[in-house]
């Protein structure tokens, strides 16, 4: 039998400083699930993300914004918000809240 995993992903959220925190929960060939923290970072200057495989992504909660380059799109997400990411598809994280640490949900499927 496999072992059981278990935890609250609300619980132990890092200290952030400078950098996001990026938490892996399960991972297997197909799938991969993270917590990401965020308290005022955003995607450098001019990069962009495409990851080659699907994301959903719910934020938890706080705040943030991603742009989408194919039609410079601006979406507002909340606590509970969530969006499906198309693999491939150019986008960045434009802001996060500076006042409470944003936490995400990333769900990446093959």
């Amino acid at each position: 039998m496999r072992k059981l995993k278990q935890g609250n992903i609300y619980s132990n959220i890092s200290a952030i400083k400078n950098k996001e925190v990026f938490q892996v929960i399960l991972k297997n060939k197909k799938l991969k699930i993270e917590r990401i923290i965020s308290k005022g970072q955003v995607t450098e200057r001019g990069k962009w993300l495409k990851e080659r495989r699907g994301e959903w992504v719910m934020l938890l909660k706080g705040a943030g914004k991603l742009r989408f380059l194919k039609d410079n799109r601006l979406i507002k997400l909340r606590a509970g918000d969530y969006i499906f990411i198309p693999a491939n598809t150019a986008h960045r994280v434009e802001w996060t809240s500076l006042r409470e640490k944003t936490v995400w949900l990333a769900v990446y499927i093959r």
